[in-house]
C-alpha cells in the first residue's frame, strides 16, 4: 500500500514537473511584443529618447501596429502598454502579477525613498502603509477635510487678486497649505513657508531613470572617490532632503502634542499620535492589558510624508495646465462660466454642495477634458512583473517593466477625435456627462495600485477650477508693446510634466466678484 502510495505520488509530481516545462517551453518559443530591432549588449539604450519618451513609445506603437511594444534597455526588459484595453487587460484584471513596482537604485535604495507607498513592493508591508493611507484620505474621510479646502481655496482667489502675475506661486502654496494641514494640521506662512519649500526641494530631488546606477544597480557599490560616482553625492544630498521632510514637520506636531496646551490643530499625524499614545498608556498602567493599534510611529510619520508629497506635483501641475487652456480656450472658459452663474445664487461663491448637487455638467466635463489634455502624468507609474506572463500571443518576460502610456491612450483618436483640440464637449451628450466614454481620471493609477489621494486630488482640482471660473476672467498677457503674448503650450518632459513657464492675464470678472473675493479674509 505505502508503495502504491509513493508510486502515485511521484507520478503526480513527475505530471506536474511536465506540464510546467511545457508551459515553459510553449511560452519561451512565443515572440515578444514588436519593437525597434535591438543591438547587443546594449539593445535599445539609444532608441529612446531622453525627453518625452512617452512620445516615441506612441509613434513605435502607431510604426507596429500594436499597442503592446517591447524594449531592451542594456537586458533590463521593458513593455510599454498604449491602449485602455492593454492596460485594463494586464494592470487591471491580472493585478495578482502586475501590482510590484520595479527596482529603483538611486531613488529608493540610496535616497530613502523607501517609506513611499507608491515606490513599495506589493505585499503585506504595502497593505498595511496603505491602510493607513487610506484612513486618512479616503473617500468618507476626505468629506470631512473639505473645510481644510475651503479655505486653501478662498486664500488662493484673494493671492490672485493682488499679484496675478504670480499665480503658479499661488496655486503651489495654495495646494501645498492643503495638503500639509492635511497632514500635520500645521498653518502654513502667506508667504515664503519652509514647510512648503522642503517639499518642492524634496520633489525637485526625486530624479526618476536618470542616472546609470538605475540600469547598472551594482554601481551603488562604487567607493565615492571613484571618478563616475557623483551621482552618490547627489544621492546623498537627496537624502538629507529626505530625512528632513519626513522629521520636520512631524517632529513639529509631536512638539505641539507634548506641550501643555495640547495646541495640536486635528491632523492625520496628530489623531494617529494620540491613538497610539492612547494605546501604550493603556498598556503601562493597567496589569493584563494589551491593546494594540496595527501601525507604529515610523508608519505614522512614513505615511504622513507620502500625503505631504504626494499631493504637491500632480496637483500643482493640473491646476496650472487648467490656466493654460482657458487662456487659449476663451470660448470653454465663457461656456463654463454662465453655467456657474445660473447654478449659483447670487453673491455666493461655489462650495461643494453645487459639486454634489450635480447642477455643473459642463464643468465637470471641463475638468476631464484639462485632465486628457493636459496628461501630466504622461507615462503613469511604472510596474513590474515577477513572473513570465503571455498575452496576444506575445511573451511577456519576468522581471519586465510595464510602462502604461498614458499619453498615448489620452490622444487615442478612436477614442477622443481630434485629440489635440481642447473640447469639453467631447465628454457631454445632450448636456449630461457621458458613461460610455473613458474617464481621464486614469492618470490616478491602475489595478491595485491606483492612487489612494485620487479622492482628494479630485475635490481639490474641482473647488479650485470653479472658484477660480466663477471670479476671474483668464486671457493672454499683453506685452509693454501693447502684442499679444502666445505661449508655447509646451509642458516639461518629466515624471510629472508641468506646462513650460508662460504669461497671462488674470482680472477679476466683475465689481461685485471682486468684493465676494474681498469678502472671505473675514470668514
Amino acid at each position: 500500500m505505502a508503495s502504491t502510495c509513493a508510486t502515485s505520488c511521484a507520478l503526480v509530481v513527475f505530471t506536474l514537473f511536465l506540464v510546467l516545462q511545457w508551459r515553459r517551453t510553449k511560452h519561451s518559443r512565443l515572440p515578444l511584443p514588436p519593437g525597434p530591432s535591438k543591438l547587443p549588449l546594449v539593445g535599445n539604450l539609444f532608441d529612446v529618447p531622453a525627453n518625452y519618451e512617452w512620445k516615441t513609445y506612441a509613434a513605435w506603437s502607431r510604426q507596429y501596429n500594436s499597442d503592446i511594444i517591447h524594449l531592451n534597455l542594456a537586458g533590463t526588459s521593458i513593455v510599454v502598454l498604449s491602449s485602455v484595453e492593454a492596460t485594463d487587460a494586464l494592470l487591471e484584471k491580472r493585478s495578482s502579477i502586475y501590482s510590484h513596482r520595479p527596482r529603483l537604485p538611486m531613488l529608493v535604495e540610496l535616497m530613502g525613498w523607501e517609506f513611499h507607498v507608491a515606490l513599495m513592493k506589493y505585499g503585506a508591508r504595502w497593505r498595511t502603509y496603505r491602510r493607513l493611507l487610506l484612513q486618512g484620505i479616503d473617500a468618507k474621510a476626505c468629506i470631512s477635510l473639505r473645510s481644510k479646502q475651503l479655505a486653501a481655496t478662498r486664500s488662493l482667489l484673494r493671492a490672485l487678486l493682488r499679484t496675478p502675475e504670480r499665480f503658479t506661486d499661488h496655486i503651489r502654496h495654495s495646494v501645498g497649505s492643503t495638503v500639509i494641514s492635511v497632514a500635520y494640521g500645521i498653518d502654513v506662512l502667506p508667504e515664503n513657508d519652509p514647510y512648503i519649500a522642503l517639499g518642492e526641494e524634496l520633489m525637485a530631488s526625486a530624479l526618476l531613470g536618470r542616472f546609470l546606477v538605475d540600469f547598472f544597480p551594482i554601481l551603488k557599490y562604487l567607493p565615492d572617490w571613484v571618478p563616475g560616482a557623483g551621482f552618490k553625492r547627489v544621492a546623498k544630498e537627496g537624502r538629507k532632503t529626505m530625512e528632513a521632510a519626513l522629521n520636520v514637520p512631524f517632529e513639529e506636531v509631536e512638539r505641539q502634542l507634548r506641550a501643555a496646551s495640547g495646541s495640536a490643530l486635528h491632523s492625520f499625524t496628530a489623531t494617529c499620535l494620540r491613538a497610539l499614545n492612547d494605546v501604550e498608556s493603556t498598556n503601562s498602567n493597567q496589569e493584563n492589558v494589551n491593546k494594540q493599534v496595527y501601525f507604529d510611529r515610523q508608519m505614522i510619520k512614513d505615511t504622513a510624508a507620502v500625503m505631504y508629497i504626494g499631493g504637491l506635483e500632480p496637483t500643482t501641475s493640473v491646476i496650472s495646465a487648467f490656466v493654460l487652456a482657458m487662456m487659449a480656450n476663451p470660448e470653454a472658459q465663457s461656456k463654463a462660466q454662465e453655467e456657474i452663474d445660473r447654478a449659483l445664487s447670487e453673491g455666493t461663491l461655489p462650495d461643494f454642495s453645487d459639486r454634489d448637487s450635480g447642477a455643473l455638467p459642463y464643468v465637470e466635463a471641463l475638468i476631464k477634458e484639462v485632465l486628457r489634455w493636459g496628461c501630466v502624468g504622461p507615462k503613469g507609474v511604472s510596474h513590474f512583473l515577477e513572473v513570465e506572463d503571455e498575452y496576444r500571443g506575445y511573451r511577456i518576460p519576468a522581471g519586465s517593466i510595464v510602462i502604461p502610456n498614458v499619453w498615448a491612450i489620452m490622444n487615442d483618436e478612436t477614442m477622443y477625435p481630434n485629440p489635440g483640440i481642447f473640447d469639453p464637449e467631447r465628454f457631454l451628450l445632450e448636456g449630461k456627462l457621458k458613461r460610455d466614454i473613458l474617464d481621464p481620471q486614469l492618470m490616478f493609477g491602475f489595478g491595485r495600485r491606483i492612487c489612494p489621494g485620487r479622492h482628494l486630488a479630485a475635490d481639490s482640482l474641482w473647488l479650485t477650477i470653479v472658484s477660480i471660473l466663477a471670479t476671474f476672467n483668464i486671457t493672454k498677457a499683453v506685452g509693454d508693446d501693447g502684442k499679444v503674448i502666445e505661449p508655447s503650450y509646451e509642458f516639461s518632459s518629466a515624471v510629472t510634466s508641468v506646462p513650460l513657464s508662460f504669461r497671462c492675464s488674470i482680472l477679476p470678472r466683475s465689481q461685485s466678484a471682486q468684493e465676494l473675493v474681498e469678502g472671505t479674509a473675514n470668514v
